[in-house]
């Protein structure tokens, strides 16, 4: 059972992750975050990084490194990330128990 500020990748999010890292030879994690704005209030945000900032959660799953900052924990804990390969297109997706609401386009929600 997921804690409520554990964040858990799924194999398929871990798989991706370490397939994109493997390919940038200069980049050894990729960094979720969250902002605020997007149709829905609050946004998620992919970057791929080299080094972790202070006070970052360091998620590992096999060769997959994901980095959360402690502010964007706040609104992320007790998600799951998951990457997503359907006739729609592929795409990383929070499964984000704190959110109430979020767009069709996946990536804004509202808590």
């Amino acid at each position: 059972m997921t804690q409520k500020n554990e964040v858990t990748l799924s194999d398929a999010a871990a798989n991706r992750i370490a397939a994109i890292l493997a390919s940038e030879s200069n980049k050894s994690a990729l960094r979720v975050s969250v902002e605020g704005g997007g149709c829905s209030g609050f946004s998620y945000k992919f970057d791929l990084t080299d080094d972790p900032d202070d006070g970052d959660l360091i998620l590992e799953k096999g060769n997959a490194r994901v980095l959360i900052d402690s502010l964007s924990l706040v609104y992320m804990g007790g998600s799951e990330i998951d990457f997503v390969d359907n006739l729609l297109g592929q795409s990383f997706q929070i499964n984000n128990p704190n959110a109430v609401a979020s767009c069709g386009c996946g990536t804004s929600f509202t808590i």
